[in-house]
């Protein structure tokens, strides 16, 4: 049995790529998979990377075709099969071994799972990849949590096989334990936000203007040309231009307008509620997706409560374009002070800046806007808050109006935007100087005599009432 550098326990799309990728790169790699044939489909389409790859048929087999001390790659679900691939593994493994989780779980199982392995005598890395199949096969950005001890003698791998941003490897550990699957949730969280902001400009043109998606679609390809130039902004030019080969209609047309979700959308607004952090535009877009299920029910109520004339409405592309732009900024705003506050609650001293630098290339998200927020960690933020840097305060402040506008048309006509017009409500509400939550103490006092600080003294006080 050829011996193999690295094992992966998960040959699915992702999993197959990825092995792809290591053994492209140079390493042996030993394969295990519930369904046996998917490793024989992968190794028969291999091409001259098929030596690199071992086919095993029980996880004993997997770790025994490794030399000691190994790494084994798990790309199953997330949740108990984690669990039960864990309780598997650790009967066969050596002092020093290293189980890495490649999988989207919940940075507070990784937490769990780490002390759980480290007590055991072994290595545990949580590491959140990014990049879809494409990038699993040609260069994922990856978020590595766990000890640095562990990340050391796998850093050459990963560096390899990570996606490059003009020659610098997009991976990095980023803390202990969670820290990695936890920054890759808030980038998914964020993901969740522009994907839906996206949309809501495709259904503005769609149906305020009337406009078919291959007449859409060039309006995506040119914005990918400006400051909008990302990932999401390319491929929706692509999705929207595509044409059904079945029927010729507009592929977008063809899909059912119920969107999935694996839930770490949900679970950054989570907690980024227990954090005690505003989410509202990831919220929204979470929240989005949630109605996009119940499509029974919303086509019972369009025929109820009516539908928006479709075809009246004209939107500026320009106010469009800056639009998408103001509220990216204030997606990524949020997610970044979301990764500020774990940080500080669970001592992970995560780097802002090389969070940015490492998702510039192979995730989902990457832009242009990640050199500049790089940047601005780099200096001195007021309150660490991204929307006060030079830069960025001077790019919401020029283009703000254009948010303004067409979330006021919108609404106006009557078509959805959760997301934009959430993030123009938080953008007025942090700009806020003096709020409105002196009348909400007023009630919480009146109604609980929970007390309430005064302007002109210190203490706490009651109202007269």
């Amino acid at each position: 049995m050829t011996t193999a550098s690295m094992g992966l326990i998960g040959v699915g799309t992702m999993g197959s790529a990825l092995a792809l990728n290591i053994a492209e790169n140079g390493h042996d790699i030993a394969l295990y998979n519930l369904d046996a044939r998917t490793i024989d489909a992968l190794i028969d389409q291999a091409g001259d990377l098929a030596p690199r790859l071992t086919k095993t048929e029980t996880v004993a087999d997997l770790v025994v075709a490794m030399p000691s001390p190994r790494a084994i790659i798990l790309l199953v679900p997330a949740g108990g099969p984690v669990e039960t691939t864990i309780d598997a593994l650790l009967p066969h493994l050596s002092p020093g071994d290293t189980i890495i989780d490649g999988g989207n779980s919940d940075f507070r199982d990784t937490m769990r799972r780490t002390e759980r392995v480290e007590a055991a005598g072994f290595q545990y890395l949580g590491v959140g990849v990014s990049g879809g199949e494409e990038g699993a096969r040609h260069g994922p950005s990856m978020m590595v949590g766990g000890s640095k001890d562990s990340w050391e003698p796998l850093r050459p791998v990963l560096e390899a096989i990570a996606a490059k941003y003009q020659g610098s490897p997009c991976v990095a550990h980023l803390g202990p334990d969670g820290a990695g699957h936890f920054v890759k949730t808030v980038h998914n969280g964020i993901e969740y936000a522009d994907m839906q902001m996206i949309a809501e400009v495709y259904g503005l043109l769609r149906d305020g203007e009337g406009r078919a998606p291959g007449e859409i679609a060039p309006l995506f390809t040119r914005w990918n040309d400006g400051a909008l130039q990302s990932y999401l902004i390319e491929i929706t030019g692509q999705v929207l231009a595509a044409v059904d080969p079945e029927t010729g209609n507009p592929m977008v047309d063809m899909i059912v307008d119920q969107a999935g979700q694996k839930g770490t959308g949900r679970w950054t607004v989570i907690e980024a509620i227990r954090m005690g952090q505003s989410a509202s535009v990831i919220e929204a877009a979470v929240g989005a997706r949630v109605l996009s299920s119940e499509r029974p029910v919303r086509q019972a109520a369009s025929e109820i409560l009516g539908e928006a004339p479709k075809g009246t409405a004209s939107f500026d592309e320009a106010d469009l374009e800056a639009a998408l732009l103001v509220g990216r900024i204030l997606a990524y705003a949020q997610g970044f002070r979301i990764l500020k506050a774990a940080s500080e609650e669970f001592s992970w001293d995560l780097d802002y800046a090389t969070i940015a630098e490492i998702w510039r290339a192979g995730c989902i998200i990457r832009s242009s806007l990640l050199d500049d927020i790089s940047k601005a960690f780099r200096s001195e933020l007021p309150h660490g808050r991204l929307v006060l840097s030079e830069e960025f305060a001077a790019l919401l402040q020029q283009n703000i109006g254009a948010l303004r506008r067409v979330v006021a048309q919108a609404v106006t006509i009557g078509l959805p935007v959760p997301a934009l017009s959430s993030a123009v409500s938080w953008y007025d509400e942090i700009r806020q100087a003096r709020g409105t939550a002196d009348v909400i103490q007023g009630q919480r006092d009146f109604f609980g005599a929970h007390g309430f600080r005064r302007v002109d003294k210190e203490g706490d006080f009651h109202g007269p009432w």
